[in-house]
């Protein structure tokens, strides 16, 4: 099955849990990209004693995953694309929806 997931809030546990979610259906042979919006594509760099967001997201991409992020958001917030978080549009917010079987929002 192909999940989308839109993930739209750095709040810790919500984020760790959508990378947990993420890397876990990756991991059981499913096609999944998550897309940042919003404060999300502050996530790369979101690190917790017990909700280690960063360390989810890596776990999710070295399980094959694919990441998104919104170039007005990072703009907007004075970020760089970067290799986990690569500047993408609503357009490909558009297409990753009519890709997934599945839409999972966080």
């Amino acid at each position: 099955m192909k999940f989308g997931i839109i993930l739209e809030t750095k709040e810790l546990e919500k984020a760790w849990n959508a990378f947990r979610f993420a890397a876990t259906s990756k991991k059981n042979g499913h096609d999944v990209k998550v897309f940042l919006m919003g404060e999300a594509v502050e996530c790369e760099n979101l690190t917790h004693e017990k909700y280690d967001v960063a360390g989810q997201l890596k776990t999710f991409i070295a399980a094959g995953g694919t990441i998104l992020a919104c170039g007005t958001c990072l703009k907007s917030r004075q970020l760089d694309s970067t290799g986990a978080c690569p500047l993408s549009t609503m357009v490909d917010c558009v297409k990753m929806v009519e890709w997934a079987d599945k839409v999972v929002t966080f």
